[in-house]
């Protein structure tokens, strides 16, 4: 139920024009990748998973639609019926995937393939959006260690648990949101608010107690009053009274606050000199990947960053643009090709029923380009493949000494999952992997190298033949 109403609209035609058994291709691509970069990340897959596994219409569904009267009995008993059947192919999650290419195939009864696609897409766009952000803000780090702390400026509950379900695919080290730990064992950290330093009498003492509840996770948020006169002091005293006589070593201290690059060295050059060079320094206090990145460029001694709401809600640019559009549609037991014409060049769709393929370099392992076919095509590496910009075709080039991977694993045959879902962590992994496949110019935050892809010849001219076709016909 969690649909558009014109999906309803639409199927309940599609049954009473005898569509019912009628077969079509459905695909999902995105045109734009957020904050205009190189890559987004594809995630969101587990959960259309779960979807479409338990996908049914219950009798307060049916009388839902009852009392809107626009739809007919028939038409109601089917949904009663009803059981998702479709074929569905995707790339794994956790994939660097980039605009026109498609990342989820969906094939079956049209009605079926129709009905899902607003929770095909509200499924995926998210967490890829948030994936994406992720990777971003974890390569602006360095390898210094990212927090996902997002849970109370994510745009729904929903928003906050798959929010850092997504940002640990794209590269986060943690979050702070419980259920997401619970749930999909995302380790949660965190330790103290301003409110805690506030509620005692004192600065020193709010530390004291807090030491001893918890002397193995000691991270003191030392900017509630003053970072350098009193909340590194106070800390470095805790830190000698009551762990050194325990042998205990404390953690880190947080900022968040200031100028935190001046505040950063001036917090290292007093936990140095007090004998606490391995006290970690975490910076929060609305960070994003330039931030990030300019505090490293500054020298700030910084350890590790918890960022929140501009990763939760990706807020430079908070929308993952997916559409599901219309490939084909079986005719006379073949599929024919459809396409969506547009005065929006940027809109018109590729047809025919698809396959994805990249190309690495065989000796670097280095991505290349993306390589867009039709379902049944052959690509075969053993030979040199000439590939072209499907725009300006006059930009060519011929590659050698590649290995060609196929990026459209099979999830759902006739309506039953056949792919065996990963761990997190797998697919954590496997993300900073692919991501590492990338050149170095394709991943720079400003200006990317544009990453081809590219359609097969065959593609191309189905493509080009309907498009004179429907030309002619205007």
């Amino acid at each position: 139920m969690l649909t558009d109403f014109y999906e309803m609209t639409m199927s309940n035609g599609y049954f009473e024009y005898g569509f019912t058994e009628r077969q079509a291709v459905f695909d999902m691509f995105f045109r734009k990748i957020p904050d205009e970069a190189g890559f987004a990340i594809f995630a969101g897959l587990e959960q259309l998973v779960e979807y479409l596994r338990n996908l049914e219409f219950t009798p307060d569904d049916l009388a839902y639609f009852r009392e809107k009267g626009q739809f007919s009995e028939a038409f109601l008993e089917y949904l009663a019926n009803f059981k998702f059947e479709c074929d569905i192919w995707s790339v794994k999650e956790g994939t660097p995937v980039f605009p026109y290419e498609p990342v989820v195939i969906v094939k079956g009864p049209v009605i079926q393939a129709q009905l899902i696609e607003t929770m095909v897409l509200l499924t995926i766009n998210y967490q890829s959006l948030v994936a994406t952000k992720a990777n971003r803000m974890c390569r602006a780090a360095q390898g210094r260690p990212i927090s996902e702390f997002g849970s109370r400026r994510a745009q729904s509950y929903d928003a906050a648990i798959l929010g850092a379900r997504a940002a640990y695919i794209g590269g986060c080290a943690s979050t702070a949101c419980v259920i997401a730990d619970r749930d999909y064992r995302i380790p949660a950290v965190g330790t103290m608010a301003h409110s805690w330093v506030q509620l005692f009498d004192s600065e020193y003492e709010a530390f004291e107690k807090y030491a001893r509840l918890y002397p193995d996770n000691c991270v003191f948020l030392v900017d509630t009053y003053n970072v350098i006169k009193s909340g590194i002091p106070n800390a470095i005293k805790v830190f000698d009274k009551i762990l050194a006589p325990q042998g205990i070593r404390p953690k880190a201290i947080r900022i968040d606050s200031g100028d935190i690059a001046y505040l950063s060295k001036k917090a290292r050059k007093m936990l140095d000199a007090a004998g606490y060079e391995d006290v970690k320094i975490m910076a929060t206090n609305s960070l994003d990947e330039y931030i990030i990145r300019d505090l490293i460029v500054q020298g700030a001694k910084v350890d590790m960053f918890g960022v929140g709401e501009n990763l939760i809600t990706s807020k430079s640019d908070p929308v993952f643009g997916g559409v599901y559009k219309l490939a084909a549609v079986e005719k006379d037991g073949k599929f024919v090709p459809r396409i969506k014409i547009s005065e929006s060049i940027e809109k018109i769709t590729t047809p025919c029923f698809k396959n994805l393929y990249r190309f690495y370099n065989k000796e670097t392992g280095q991505a290349i380009a993306d390589y867009v076919t039709m379902r049944d095509e052959t690509v075969d590496t053993s030979k040199p493949i000439t590939i072209f910009d499907p725009v300006a075709t006059w930009k060519k080039q011929t590659l050698t000494n590649v290995t060609a991977e196929c990026l459209l694993t099979q999830v759902f045959e006739k309506g039953r999952c056949v792919y065996k879902l990963p761990e997190l962590e797998e697919i954590k992994a496997y993300c900073a992997h692919q991501v590492d496949t990338l050149w170095d110019e394709v991943k720079r935050f400003e200006h990317p190298h544009r990453y081809y892809v590219d359609l097969s010849s065959e593609l191309w001219n189905n493509r080009n033949i309907l498009l004179e076709e429907i030309n002619n016909i205007q």
